[in-house]
């Protein structure tokens, strides 16, 4: 058994609450890994228009997010497209209203300070209504309490709450985490994944590494005889 597919849009059963988040996107600049869910009661389905917000074309910026990530409902992305000007006096974006207030514009006032990409790595789990400010990173295994405010980057097993969030415990200690991103397990085959899955959930890092360096044509062959 290797688990749900990954091509499969309502993965808990059949319920349309929850979504497997990269058959529901739409736009090329939004790039989800396979097995990240999305949950809300009523509209999970419309993640990409509901829940990235201000993502226009023309920014150029791309919101990525990795694989065996769970994002709780009302999960929130803020793209740079919400950015307005902070060189002058005023911040009232009087040029998208054109008739005439878009003359002299300097579209350099808002451009050259975005932010860039929003990336959001694997096995990050994402509280009710969090929100995530444009450019940020959030690297692999973080945790982000229900409401934060995320406009900083988050280091890798990182427990952050509030607003701003602030990282407030490391799930582990620095070796253990050093160790869990050489093994990178996300980045494994499903097929190595569910055979591991009591190392994965029971902490267990000895049989992980093992696993790890498991050369690539016994997998296949355990595979083949499975």
């Amino acid at each position: 058994m290797h688990g749900p597919a990954p091509d499969n849009t309502h993965p808990f059963n059949g319920e349309p609450h929850t979504v497997f988040l990269k058959n529901v996107i739409t736009r090329p600049n939004i790039e989800v890994g396979d097995y990240t869910y999305y949950h809300d009661d009523t509209h999970a389905a419309e993640f990409e228009n509901r829940n990235v917000r201000y993502h226009f074309d023309f920014v150029g910026d791309k919101l990525r997010i990795g694989r065996f990530c769970a994002l709780a409902s009302g999960t929130t992305f803020i793209m740079n497209g919400a950015n307005h000007a902070l060189t002058g006096f005023s911040t009232y974006p009087f040029n998208i209203f054109g008739n005439g207030w878009e003359e002299g514009f300097n579209p350099a006032t808002i451009f050259d300070h975005l932010r860039g990409d929003t990336l959001v790595q694997h096995d990050v789990w994402f509280g009710t209504n969090s929100v995530v400010m444009p450019g940020v990173t959030i690297c692999s295994g973080a945790i982000i309490g229900a409401h934060a405010v995320v406009a900083s980057d988050i280091p890798p097993f990182a427990i952050a709450v509030g607003n701003p969030a602030r990282v407030i415990k490391m799930r582990f200690d620095e070796r253990t985490i050093d160790r869990l991103l050489d093994i990178a397990w996300w980045d494994w085959p499903i097929e190595k994944i569910s055979r591991n899955l009591s190392a994965i959930r029971a902490s267990d890092i000895e049989t992980l590494e093992t696993a790890a360096m498991e050369p690539a044509n016994m997998l296949d062959a355990t595979a083949q005889a499975g």
